[in-house]
């Protein structure tokens, strides 16, 4: 593809853009503060981390809004924030309860499907220079979804645990953080299979006999020791060493075993402050990916590279550069990228970030960066738990993620940012249903990929948030895309390099929008609206139109005191029909009751 030769001449972009999410509820005293370890579903972010963020502007203050626990669509996955496509906002199914004076935290609720959403923390030590929590979270399901394909219904099971304690101790100089993560998820692959290109239609409503009673099960053991350097140190450092096991029970079906991934993760930093307002500094970042295959994938009779996981190792480092003055920033840095195996390749790609009071509380900011694609077995179940567990994905590389924009805080109680950015990534990949598979014992509805698909992506938006003391908060978010994806080289065989593809699943527009009221102290009620249009799936050959996702939430709380509150959460209250995957139907209107207990 020609976009390597293509970077240097492009406009670079970056969004730095801050969204309202609903997170785990957090203090600004971190001494007595009750971080939620549920946000450890969140997985850490390697990149490196110094002192100082030069994108940070602290002249920017968004409308002052309590923080609320995060909360998970009750049956949808995992997403991958960077292609702008969400969990389904659900709202915010928990009480408005602050944390910082109690050690512990219990929450349960209980709704139509079966839906069953659990969290359990305590902190054990909580003073300022030892933290130790133990924390434990649970989502499941077992309800009925009905196809939008066919006039059929399924049972959809999910059975997601994990658990965790984490450790910190502060020393003069430097922490010292350790931790340990077990995770168990059970669900079917309950997606429309699809034997062949026929369109299968209400008035013929034949299903092929694939396994969808049997449950997967994936599982993930993580462990990480590191140090990290006070902020305020003029020699910053940080050294993170973390090992994460992933592993699948069923290939291709329960007669089939899977393979496991053991990631090795190495991240560090150092960096010097010189001038009074320079730094400079080397980040860098070492993963190893080693796989156990099974017998039956390994044997030179059935080693098949689309199936065959092999070993490779990913690195890089960023040196860069950073200035400030009174009222701007800017840093000048490269990542150097490069991965091992049978996919060797070397690439750089910028690491430059600059913003600038342009006006009273007004910032002008870009950002322009770029990263390597592991696309492991671990990354692609995080994204997508329905994911074909035995196919190899190429890793993708990431050239160019680039945003420019402005956002302001002028006026009271009113922020807005406006934005348009550029992202050219190689080898990319995408969901598709699968068409065909060897038994009718085989997982034959587990999603597909298309692989090494080189993609383009345009985007602009706003976001705008306002609020009025306590009494209410509104925001509203507008993101237009526009994809542009061929087929790499490695198509050439079939003669497809470099023709157009389609970046199936992804969205061209998405509207988010939230109203939060609080008529009275103790009693909260909020709106979520999600919209997703112009989304394509590919079968066989061609393409197919995929329902917009219009999702309409509504969730109110109340607490009776700082100990306990109940809370009413109705989902999807339009009762919509749609997919987040092709052939993978979420569930309609539901509804959930729940009590948050602080102890």
């Amino acid at each position: 593809m020609k976009t390597i030769y293509n970077v240097k001449a492009l406009c670079v972009v970056a969004l730095l853009g801050t969204t309202a999410t609903m997170s785990a509820q957090e203090d600004t005293s971190k001494k007595q503060n009750l971080d939620r370890e549920m946000t450890l579903e969140r997985e850490y972010d390697p990149t490196v981390q110094d002192a100082s963020k030069v994108n940070t502007l602290p002249v920017i203050k968004e409308p002052e809004v309590k923080k609320m626990p995060i909360d998970y669509a009750n049956f949808t996955v995992a997403a991958d924030p960077a292609k702008e496509i969400s969990l389904l906002p659900s709202g915010n199914i928990m009480t408005d309860i602050q944390y910082n004076k109690r050690r512990g935290y219990f929450n349960f609720g209980g709704g139509t499907y079966l839906n069953l959403n659990g969290d359990l923390g305590y902190h054990i030590l909580s003073t300022d220079k030892d933290q130790l929590n133990i924390w434990f979270s649970h989502r499941s399901t077992n309800g009925k979804v009905k196809y939008l394909q066919v006039d059929e219904k399924v049972k959809a099971k999910l059975n997601d645990n994990m658990g965790g304690l984490n450790f910190k101790h502060n020393f003069d100089k430097l922490a010292l953080k350790m931790g340990v993560k077990y995770g168990y998820s059970g669900f079917n692959y309950y997606g429309l299979p699809i034997e062949s290109l026929t369109p299968i239609t209400s008035s013929n409503p034949t299903l092929p006999a694939a396994d969808m009673e049997t449950n997967q099960v994936a599982q993930t053991i993580k462990a990480n020791v590191g140090i990290e350097s006070k902020a305020d140190a003029p020699v910053g450092y940080l050294l993170d060493l973390s090992y994460t096991n992933f592993s699948y029970k069923y290939g291709y079906s329960k007669e089939h075993d899977a393979p496991s991934e053991g990631t090795f993760n190495l991240d560090f930093g150092l960096s010097s402050g010189f001038g009074g307002n320079q730094r400079v500094g080397l980040n860098g970042n070492l993963q190893y990916f080693n796989y156990s295959m099974p017998t039956e994938l390994k044997s030179p009779e059935t080693k098949n590279p689309l199936t065959y996981f092999d070993n490779f190792a990913a690195a890089t480092l960023n040196p860069y550069y950073k200035i400030e003055g009174d009222n701007w920033h800017v840093k000048l840095g490269v990542n150097a990228m490069f991965f091992s195996g049978e996919q060797k390749k070397f690439m750089a790609s910028p690491n430059i970030s600059a913003d600038v009071e342009v006006a009273d509380k007004t910032v002008l900011y870009l950002n322009a960066d770029g990263k390597l694609q592991s696309n492991s077995m671990y990354d692609v179940n995080r994204i997508n738990r329905y994911a074909n567990p035995l196919e190899r994905l190429t890793p993708s590389r990431n050239w160019l993620d680039g945003i420019l924009g402005i956002k302001s805080g002028v006026a009271p109680g009113f922020w807005f940012d406006v934005f348009g950015g550029y992202k050219i990534v190689s080898n990319n990949y995408f969901f598709v249903p699968t068409l065909a598979y060897g038994d009718k014992d085989y997982f034959g509805s587990a999603c597909g990929m298309m692989n090494e698909i080189d993609t383009k992506q345009l985007l602009v938006g706003a976001n705008l948030k306002y609020s009025y003391q306590q009494l209410f908060e509104i925001s509203l978010k507008g993101v237009y895309n526009n994809w542009t994806a061929e087929y790499s080289d490695k198509y050439s065989e079939t003669n497809l390099a470099g023709k157009d593809a389609t970046a199936w699943g992804m969205p061209e527009m998405e509207i988010t929008a939230g109203v939060t009221v609080r008529p009275i102290n103790n009693l909260s009620a909020s709106l979520d609206y999600y919209l997703a249009t112009g989304r394509e799936a590919r079968l066989g050959e061609k393409n197919v139109k995929m329902d917009n996702i219009n999702e309409l939430n509504l969730t109110g709380a109340y607490n009776f005191n700082d100990t306990f509150g109940l809370y009413l959460k109705l989902n999807n209250v339009l009762f919509q029909k749609y997919e987040l995957y092709y052939g993978y139907p979420l569930q309609k209107f539901s509804a959930m009751i729940g009590v948050n207990i602080n102890f």
